[in-house]
């Protein structure tokens, strides 16, 4: 039902944030925003209490991962603003939908730099897709459906909108604006024409999978597709749950120190089929897999923002349409006769077994890749994994196997302090499936306060903390480009599981490889939230190779 009678400029904006479907929002409280934060106390939305404005939205944009819509996240204004702007980084580089509200000084004290103030289409102009402020209470529908707009269509993307206090608490008599739905790009018929003569005349092609926009139904499409052209498929680094690793056409990640073999295949194809993803450093290799500006393969690149294609590399054929659109598209090709390269799947998807089915021994007696493939057979297919940035990832990446859709919740920038806030949010949107944590001893500490939303929202994620007492990926540079000048890098821990049990979780300490397994058996009959303090050796610091000649703890 329409609404037209006279409301707050704070009821009227969770009046809007309801219309659009909001589920739940993260928030650190805020003077600022406190007739936002009034009106959400009658909506029917969940309020998640977070601990730090930077774990806050780290949850909102691992809610857009899973979900496709936009995270929503509240913080005050000022330092509430830039703690918060972790989150929105990292959503600008993943290319996941998320709106930061921030609430900001009286329109009446601006420009004299009032109680933290700040000009935030200026700090945000570069980090966002938009910034905005919103200055009359009237004006609230129509930008907030076009912030929601922005987040979706396109490359998705973080849209800041910045609520001057007065206009929160000023009436206006408005009608709320429908749910957006966003428009979706397609493939034109003679695009898929031309794919289908760029196909037929391939001897080594392979599909890339990246980026957002994607859907389960999409990821399912994509695979049919593979199966009806016999196309081995790699997925971007950190998208490894787009492509079910026991497909037989999977072909593995592009992430950091890719298989050589899968290497091998895209330098040595002669097609390469982009489908979402940018190819960007990580998954290129630092620029290296791909000729500058234009690649030795044939690309064909899909993707939904127009300003993606041919903005590193120039493609044979640019497609502008979102995955799940060209998933749909393609639903009914066919080849047209029996592929040139035949066969090839099977023997990617069989090299891609090979190099991440045995971890390497490690230094000490708790051998990590041991652990990862312990849990690679033992946890659900549904599981949600999540990780932050760090050496430690690499075991993750290169021997955990994902299966389910949104399975994987990591940051493609690389921002540290990542994996807690997201299994926080991932445990809440979905209770009955089994959410794990990886964490460095660095990573956790950056924003582990939120283990203490974990325990407030009964939420029972474990998070698994590997503590080699150092921040062990600047670590290993240092070793590699200064061997013996340790500096900076060192770190002295607390009890991980004693942090637990203070904020009311499960602890436990383990020490060597087969204490792991009753470990993580008991975390979970716990029914707590969890942590697994797990020591790992100082010379393990890559899971390629050791490079610190001896251990330093």
């Amino acid at each position: 039902m329409t609404k037209s009678n006279a409301r707050t400029g704070g009821q009227i904006l969770i009046d809007q944030l309801v219309a659009q479907g909001v589920e739940r929002v993260t928030c650190v409280p805020g003077e600022s925003y406190l007739a936002a934060l009034d009106a959400l106390h009658d909506s029917p939305i969940d309020v998640v209490i977070c601990r730090a404005e930077g774990g806050a939205a780290m949850m909102a944009e691992a809610y857009g991962k899973l979900t496709g819509r936009p995270g929503i996240c509240f913080v005050t204004r000022g330092p509430g603003s830039t703690n918060a702007a972790h989150g929105v980084h990292i959503a600008m580089q993943d290319s996941t939908p998320m709106i930061l509200f921030v609430g900001q000084v009286d329109t009446g004290m601006r420009e004299r730099e009032a109680f933290q103030e700040l000009d935030y289409k200026a700090v945000f102009g570069t980090m966002a897709k938009w910034a905005v402020e919103i200055d009359r209470p009237d004006r609230i529908p129509e930008l907030v459906a076009r912030a929601f707009r922005v987040a979706l269509q396109g490359r998705p993307g973080p849209v800041v909108i910045s609520l001057p206090e007065n206009m929160l608490t000023e009436t206006a008599a408005v009608a709320d604006a429908p749910k957006v739905k966003p428009a979706a790009t397609w493939p034109a018929p003679a695009d898929l024409e031309r794919l289908g003569s760029m196909l037929a005349g391939a001897k080594a092609p392979i599909v890339v999978l990246g980026g957002s926009a994607w859907t389960a139904e999409a990821a399912k499409g994509i695979a049919r597709f593979a199966e009806r052209f016999d196309l081995p498929v790699a997925t971007s680094f950190r998208r490894a749950s787009l492509f079910d690793a026991d497909h037989s056409h999977y072909a593995g990640d592009l992430g950091i120190g890719p298989s050589p073999k899968l290497r091998d295949r895209i330098t040595g194809a002669d097609v390469i089929l982009l489908i979402g993803g940018r190819m960007s450093e990580m998954p290129s290799s630092s620029y290296t897999l791909l000729d500058i500006p234009v690649p030795s393969q044939k690309l064909i690149h899909v993707h939904p923002g127009a300003e993606e294609l041919g903005r590193v590399y120039q493609p044979a054929l640019a497609i502008q349409a979102t995955p799940a659109a060209f998933a749909a598209a393609v639903e009914t090709m066919m080849p047209a006769a029996v592929p040139a390269w035949k066969g090839e799947a099977a023997k990617a998807h069989a090299d891609y077994l090979a190099w991440t089915n045995k971890p390497r021994e490690l230094p000490g007696s708790f051998q990590y890749g041991e652990v990862v493939t312990w849990l690679r057979d033992r946890l659900p297919k549904d599981a949600i994994v999540c990780n932050g940035a760090g050496n430690y990832a690499g075991w993750i990446h290169r021997h955990h196997r994902f299966h389910a859709f949104a399975a994987q919740l990591a940051p493609t920038s690389g921002s540290m302090g990542y994996g807690v806030p997201a299994a926080v949010m991932a445990k809440r949107h979905h209770p009955d499936r089994v959410v794990v944590a990886f964490a460095g001893d660095g990573c956790f500490l950056m924003n582990g306060q939120e283990f203490a939303t974990a325990v407030q929202y009964d939420a029972p994620l474990i998070v698994v903390v590997i503590d080699n007492a150092q921040y062990g990926t600047i670590r290993m540079h240092q070793e590699r480009d200064y061997p013996g000048r340790v500096v900076g890098t060192q770190l002295k821990n607390p009890d991980f599981a004693l942090y637990a049990e203070a904020f009311g979780g499960h602890g436990e300490r383990v020490e060597r490889t087969e204490d792991f397994a009753p470990a993580f058996e008991r975390a979970l009959a716990s029914g707590k939230p969890a942590i697994l303090h797990c020591l790992v050796d100082q010379r393990a610091l890559s899971v390629g190779k050791d490079f610190a000649p001896q251990a330093t703890r």
